[in-house]
């Protein structure tokens, strides 16, 4: 089993309130679950940033339907790699929508989020994307919709 992490970056077609979000998850999640695909999706300010994991063609495969959804556009894949392990194993999707005013108590964090997530500076560090999304996937202020 070769399983594979993709990170990607995208900017909302539209603002999506809560209940827009959760309806977003539910749906991830019953999708992503039957083909063990497992991450975590981040949402601020009308971008999302997602990390995809599982085996590389179930990856695959939700990427392009990921990318043929119409509620999002400008996707750029920010990371591709090859993992032994899961990083967010425990659920099929997590979520979070961050508040802009709560990257102030991330600071490290600030010069890649200028009113969204900025493709150019989290491709110069791509690992920094992941470690953003792991950081923010284990705050108790998060939304897990299993």
């Amino acid at each position: 089993m070769k399983l594979v992490q993709l990170i990607y970056i995208s900017t909302a077609t539209q603002q999506h309130d809560e209940v827009a979000l959760k309806d977003i998850m539910e749906s991830a999640s019953q999708k992503n679950e039957p083909e063990s695909v497992t991450g975590m999706l981040l949402y601020c300010d009308g971008n999302f940033m997602q990390v995809l994991e599982g085996e590389s063609e179930a990856v695959e495969a939700t990427y392009s339907r990921i990318s043929r959804d119409l509620r999002h556009k400008d996707i750029i894949e920010v990371l591709r790699q090859p993992v032994t392990q899961r990083s967010f194993g425990h659920w099929s999707m997590g979520f979070r929508a961050i508040r802009p005013s709560e990257l102030l108590s991330r600071p490290a964090y600030a010069p890649f989020f200028d009113g969204g997530f900025v493709a150019a500076n989290l491709g110069a560090q791509p690992s920094l994307a992941l470690e953003m999304l792991q950081d923010f996937g284990l705050s108790d202020r998060e939304i897990r919709l299993s």
